[in-house]
């Protein structure tokens, strides 16, 4: 089977200030080791076995760097759901898609969520437990939601599986407006669903499929299988930490 994948690299109004403190101009432009994040993206990418990879961008830097790197530039929209909406509609299912933040992305954890989509399933979502992530870097800040399984943090990692995942690229605008305040996800499931987050029954993997539901699409949880998958460089801490594990030999 062939996939294809997008890689989201839009700009944020007013620019980013972790690039900024790196003196880039954009953040896919922040080098570790010597390469940019976008080229250590779209390499993870092709090792695992991307068949067509783009680039959603509107930096002529970042443009400049993905044409060299033989990626496909897409047009971005008013934030991540809207660009991905527009590459599903050039390059169809299935399409994983990924941020160009993603330092560490290795080509297992590409191919685990690939691999590990239930084959009915229109989409699925990488989730890292908690656990996972402090055993695997002490003290790392993230966002976790939490449910009657545990605490989850998304690894930006979103395979569409098939043609019906367009369905649920609209709703994901709201939804991702939410990330911070599970109870409004959950709120969005109907009072039956509401009860069980209330009573602390609810686990991700039955979120996950509610929320699917209720967007008209089979939706699945993909556990990561390291906690690593979790960490993206969004402040300048999580770029010292990466930069530590890579120095170690720890990533």
């Amino acid at each position: 089977m062939t996939w294809s994948a997008l890689i989201l690299a839009g700009t944020r109004p007013g620019g980013d200030p972790l690039a900024g403190t790196e003196g880039k101009p954009h953040k896919a432009l922040i080098e570790l080791e010597g390469t940019a994040l976008l080229e250590r993206v779209s390499g993870a990418l092709r090792e695992a076995g991307a068949d067509r990879i783009a680039v959603s961008c509107d930096h002529p830097d970042v443009v400049a760097l993905a044409r060299s790197l033989d990626l496909e530039v897409l047009p971005t929209g008013q934030g991540p759901s809207e660009s991905t909406a527009i590459a599903f509609a050039e390059l169809g299912a299935p399409l994983l898609v990924t941020t160009a933040d993603h330092g560490l992305l290795k080509p297992e954890w590409v191919r685990h969520i690939v691999e590990s989509t239930p084959r009915a399933a229109d989409l699925s979502i990488m989730l890292a437990e908690r656990g996972d992530i402090e055993a695997a870097l002490p003290g790392s800040k993230r966002t976790y939601l939490r449910l009657a399984d545990g605490a989850w943090s998304g690894c930006n990692l979103f395979y569409l599986q098939h043609e019906g995942a367009g369905r649920a690229i609209e709703s994901w605008k709201a939804v991702e407006a939410d990330r911070k305040r599970p109870w409004r996800i959950v709120r969005r499931l109907g009072v039956s669903t509401l009860v069980k987050y209330a009573l602390g029954r609810l686990s991700m993997a039955q979120a996950i499929e509610m929320l699917g539901l209720r967007m008209g699409v089979r939706a699945s949880l993909v556990k990561a299988p390291d906690g690593l998958a979790a960490v993206d460089v969004d402040k300048p801490q999580d770029l010292n930490d990466i930069r530590e594990l890579l120095h170690e030999g720890r990533a």
